[in-house]
């Protein structure tokens, strides 16, 4: 196995509740110490912790009782609860030092096209995430993984990550108001004179000059920023409170229950493709993730193999589970858990220090219920930015690979839903290599998913 970049002390020994404490995550041979763990986990908090905001303004657009916003406060408990739940299965059972939380893009896929695209009740969506959650923790026992990932072209995957980029920067874009729609070209410039909007475009010069600086949080330090100037200049009011006991989460948890008995009433087709994005989604994000996670703190081995990361992906499947009951989207885990390996976390302790500030920042709900929405606008682009860096690893020259993946990154942002944009790339990918003549280089499986997908436009979206 590679070793770390950096060669850290070991913990002194001693007798106390450290030692087992070291002895649990295996500190010396990590070769890392307390101290080193806790600055690495509070590092990774608080590049995710933009997360507790941003969450629950996108699931607030569907998630409601009268009108949206009435649950802001019991999904931030979700987002949050989620999140310390499925570090904390991490830290203590893979001993490994990621983070997770609900998973943007997905998120946005939730809201956005379930359930304000397709009219389906937000408690039918969180039934559709609950399974998808079953159904990866099965695949994660069973190995059924791999079949899966060989029937997804590489392209399409990367293409799918690319997609949700540019569907996230769109729909923030929309919120703030720099976007409109028009009767004339569908959509054009909005007002920027608005205070709103104004607003929104001097929060994106402030979140992406600290992201240029390589500051650490710059996401969360943008949207504190913007929101602390949009309450001085009073185009957003102040907060009522900054710290309050949560509210108690009666009106979300165990909603997906209620969705179970009503999931099977919609159309066959909807749910079968509902389901298998949030599953896709998940499951190539998490692939990707860990893989690079395991390689920046020297898990992978020189045969490329990552010792217990079936460990991680059952976090990640408890997590999603778990997060469905509580009321928010998938979990998955977090490409921000780099930030802390880099200061120097290599074991679950990492991960243990995250849930338990996940844990503690629950407790500022009222601060976070009154940060304007356009100031999470610019933490949605910059996160758009980084999610369509993965287009780089297509190879354009190859046209099944360019055209599939063009028409699953172009068809996201444009269909406004992810499931369309990534049914275009599988439906086109293996019929493209079929005209090249290189059926060779499809799979059984690869014709099945473009079969499942070209049959449900025929009978469904094809009117």
């Amino acid at each position: 196995m590679s070793q770390p970049t950096e060669q850290l002390p070991q913990a002194p020994p001693n007798s106390g509740p450290g030692n087992r404490i070291a002895e649990f995550f295996d500190f010396a041979g990590h070769r890392t110490n307390f101290r080193t763990e806790s600055l690495a986990g509070l590092t990774t908090f608080v590049t995710m912790a933009y997360i507790l905001i941003v969450n629950p303004a996108i699931l607030s657009n569907a998630i409601f009782l009268n009108e949206s916003g009435d649950l802001f406060g019991e999904l931030v408990m979700a987002t949050g609860l989620s999140s310390a739940l499925a570090t904390l299965v991490m830290a203590l059972y893979a001993k490994l030092p990621f983070a997770l939380a609900p998973g943007m893009g997905i998120n946005a896929y939730f809201a956005f096209t379930v359930v304000l695209g397709l009219g389906i009740d937000w408690r039918v969506a969180l039934a559709a995430v609950l399974i998808e959650g079953v159904i990866f923790i099965l695949m994660t026992v069973s190995n059924l993984r791999s079949h899966i990932v060989e029937a997804i072209p590489d392209a399409v995957k990367h293409a799918t990550t690319a997609g949700i980029g540019l569907f996230i920067a769109y729909i923030a874009l929309k919120g703030a108001g720099i976007i409109v729609p028009s009767e004339a070209t569908l959509t054009a410039l909005g007002n920027l004179r608005s205070p709103q909007t104004a607003m929104a475009l001097l929060g994106l010069a402030i979140t992406a000059a600290l992201f240029a600086r390589r500051v650490t949080g710059a996401l969360l330090w943008g949207i504190l920023g913007t929101s602390v100037l949009a309450w001085v200049l009073g185009v957003s009011p102040w907060p009522t409170g900054l710290m309050a006991v949560p509210p108690a989460p009666i009106d979300l948890f165990g909603q997906a229950f209620v969705g179970l008995g009503e999931l099977f009433r919609i159309n066959f087709w909807q749910m079968v493709s509902i389901v298998f994005v949030f599953l896709f989604v998940d499951l190539f994000d998490t692939i990707g993730t860990l893989t690079g996670l395991g390689s920046k703190a020297g898990y992978i081995n020189s045969e490329g193999h990552f010792p217990g990361v079936e460990k991680a992906f059952m976090a990640d499947a408890v997590g999603t589970t778990a997060g469905a009951v509580l009321g928010t989207s998938t979990v998955t885990t977090y490409i921000e858990s780099a930030s802390g390996i880099a200061e120097g976390g290599r074991s679950g302790f990492t991960a243990l220090v995250v849930a338990v500030l996940f844990l503690a920042s629950l407790l500022f709900i009222p601060l976070l219920q009154g940060i304007p929405a356009f100031a999470t606008a610019p933490a949605l682009i910059i996160v758009g930015v980084l999610m369509i860096s993965a287009a780089k690893n297509i190879d354009w020259d190859e046209p099944a690979d360019a055209i599939a993946a063009f028409l699953t990154i172009i068809m996201m942002p444009l269909a406004f839903s992810i499931a369309e944009g990534l049914a275009m790339g599988l439906i086109a990918y293996p019929i493209i290599k079929a005209f090249q003549g290189k059926t060779s280089q499809t799979t059984i499986g690869m014709w099945i998913l473009a079969a499942i997908f070209l049959l449900r436009y025929i009978f469904v979206a094809g009117g």
